[in-house]
C-alpha cells in the first residue's frame, strides 16, 4: 500500500512514518521542506501520485483564532482537493477529543472546520480524535500558573503519548475507511490538579495546585469530561506516570 503522510516533519507524523514502513508500506514522507505546501497547494499532486491514503497530521504555526482558522480551511480545501484528484481511498485526519463541544475555543473550532470540509468533500474517510498528549502536560500546567500557585479548572484530562497517538493513526490507516470519527486517549483519566502536581515535582517546583472553578483551558471555560474519552474510546497503553519516569 502506498501512503502518503502530510505533516511527516511533526511529532506524530515522524513516527506514523517510521511504523508504517516497518509494516511494510510504501511510504512518501510529504511537509513544506519536501516542497509539499497545504497552503498554496503546490507539490500536493506529486505527493499524492498514486497514493492508496492520505494521512493529515499538519498543525498550523500560530493559533491565534484567525491565523488557524485560516489555516485548517486552506489546507483542507487544498488537501481534499488534491486527494480527489489523485483517487486516494482513505483520508485519514487527526483531531482533537470533544473539539465540537468547546466552540469558544478558535483552536476546536479551527479543527471541527477541518472535520466538516473533510467529511463534505465526499472523499472515503476516517477521523482519529485524540485527548492531550503527555509531551504537552508541562506546556498546560504552566499556562495555569498564577503568581505562586497553579490554578487547575475542575475538569478531567486524559494524556496519551504522542507514540501511541502515531500507533492508533497508523492502524486506522491500514484498515477501511470508517466513514466517522474514532476517539483514541491514555489509559487514565486524571484531574488538571493531580496532572499539575505531578508535573510540579518532577520539576521540583514549589508551586501549589489549587482548583479553581474559574480556570480555563487557554483561555476556554471547560467541563468536566470536556477533554476526555466517552465510552467508546480506545485507551492507549502508556500511562503518564510511566511516561513521565521513563523520560
Amino acid at each position: 500500500m502506498r501512503v502518503t503522510v502530510m505533516g511527516a516533519t511533526g511529532q506524530v507524523g515522524v513516527k506514523v512514518v517510521e511504523l508504517l514502513e516497518n509494516a511494510g508500506h510504501e511510504v512518501v514522507a510529504a511537509s513544506r521542506s519536501t516542497g509539499a505546501d497545504v497552503l498554496t497547494g503546490a507539490g500536493l499532486a506529486d505527493a499524492l501520485s498514486g497514493a492508496d491514503v492520505l494521512i493529515d497530521v499538519t498543525n498550523s504555526p500560530s493559533f491565534d483564532d484567525d491565523p488557524v482558522l485560516d489555516f485548517f480551511t486552506r489546507s483542507t480545501a487544498n488537501l481534499t482537493a488534491a486527494a480527489a484528484d489523485a483517487g486516494v481511498g482513505h483520508y485519514v485526519a487527526l483531531s482533537i477529543v470533544g473539539a465540537d463541544g468547546l466552540p469558544e475555543s478558535g483552536y476546536m473550532r479551527a479543527k471541527v472546520v477541518q472535520e466538516r470540509a473533510i467529511i463534505d468533500s465526499g472523499l472515503p474517510y476516517t477521523i482519529v480524535r485524540a485527548t492531550q498528549f503527555h509531551e504537552f502536560a508541562e506546556m498546560i500546567t504552566g499556562s495555569l500558573i498564577v503568581g505562586d500557585e497553579v490554578h487547575a479548572p475542575d475538569a478531567l484530562i486524559q494524556p496519551i503519548a504522542v507514540f501511541d497517538v502515531a500507533e492508533q493513526v497508523a492502524r486506522v490507516a491500514q484498515a477501511p475507511p470508517r466513514g466517522g470519527v474514532v476517539n483514541i486517549g491514555g489509559p487514565e483519566k486524571m484531574s488538571f490538579a493531580d496532572m499539575a502536581r505531578a508535573v510540579v515535582q518532577r520539576q521540583g517546583g514549589g508551586q501549589r495546585v489549587v482548583v479553581d472553578k474559574q480556570a480555563t483551558y487557554f483561555g476556554t471555560p471547560v467541563q468536566r469530561t470536556s477533554l476526555v474519552t466517552g465510552d467508546d474510546g480506545i485507551l492507549a497503553g502508556i500511562r503518564f506516570g510511566d511516561w513521565q519516569a521513563g523520560r
